[in-house]
């Protein structure tokens, strides 16, 4: 397999396990993950190429669970959240025992809303019914306690994920700032109850790898579109992270994309802005700079 597509499929892996996705400007919250809800400022002409290719193929083979997920996900991320939701919910048809199919579209719902959304709370139950353990339902369920004003529940919820959650998920980080932010906006004392960050570990392990079934769909795209959708999304993770530049694992990500495509010196830029991003965070530049020794970005 092309490094091209492995980074294709990495990327849409890393959007795909996005739990992390909270904004609201008017209450002092924001939390945003690597599944950003805001459209790009910038054309994204070859993103719009493979979606118009996939609702043609979707149009032909309309029974295929995992093209609607890959076009909820591809709407999600042009900003298009009625459409990502439409997408799920007939991924959801096709495929009901799938936890994924549920909580993706609770997710796109609840993104749409200002309010709690009825629809994505029985999507992110049904979610939760068939795995208890879904950690985007289990979020989001937390989210809309907040938004109704428990916002004590929603924190033991938050920390109670957050102790099940993997070292150095990819959504980790955006996880402990909510729990933070919400507990610091309502004066919740939170000492003592938050897990320890864990320390020693590799940390570009926990940004995702694409599963098998992602590195097929990027495969399956023919080298020179790889390379404009590779591009693409490279670029338009970049042009995310200078809008929303507090997401360590995005600049790992970027990184590690910007390396695998000899892109050194972008590289080694990318560790840079992630290091002025966290100023005055101590522990994420030192994971920042774990990373780019593990990538091999030369230092300055």
């Amino acid at each position: 397999m092309s490094s091209l597509a492995l980074i294709a499929a990495t990327l849409v892996c890393a959007a795909a396990v996005a739990t992390a996705i909270y904004r609201s400007s008017d209450r002092g919250t924001e939390s945003v993950g690597v599944h950003g809800s805001a459209k790009p400022d910038q054309p994204v002409g070859s993103v719009d190429e493979n979606i118009r290719q996939l609702e043609a193929r979707l149009t032909r083979e309309p029974n295929d669970p995992a093209g609607w997920r890959m076009l909820g996900w591809s709407y999600f991320e042009t900003g298009d959240l009625i459409g990502s939701a439409g997408a799920y919910r007939r991924a959801a048809q096709i495929e009901p025992e799938n936890a994924e199919n549920w909580s993706s579209l609770g997710e796109a719902l609840q993104t749409a809303s200002t309010d709690v959304s009825a629809e994505a709370a029985a999507a992110f139950e049904r979610a939760l019914k068939l795995d208890r353990t879904d950690p985007r339902a289990r979020y989001f369920t937390a989210v809309q306690k907040d938004l109704q004003g428990h916002h004590d529940a929603a924190i033991v919820d938050w920390i109670a994920l957050l102790r099940d959650t993997p070292p150095d998920a990819p959504w980790e980080a955006d996880l402990r700032r909510t729990i933070m932010q919400v507990a610091e906006k309502h004066h919740i004392d939170v000492s003592g109850q938050m897990p320890p960050m864990p320390q020693g570990e590799a940390v570009t392990a926990g940004i995702p790898g694409p599963t098998p079934e992602q590195l097929a769909a990027a495969s399956s795209i023919p080298p020179e579109q790889q390379s404009e959708m590779v591009k693409g999304m490279v670029d338009r993770l970049a042009n995310r992270l200078r809008q929303n530049p507090k997401d360590a694992d995005g600049w790992m990500r970027l990184m590690r994309s910007r390396m695998v495509l000899g892109e050194v010196e972008a590289a080694r830029e990318a560790h840079k802005s992630g290091l002025a991003a966290f100023e005055q965070d101590s522990a994420v530049r030192a994971k920042l700079d774990r990373a780019a020794r593990e990538l091999g970005i030369p230092p300055d």
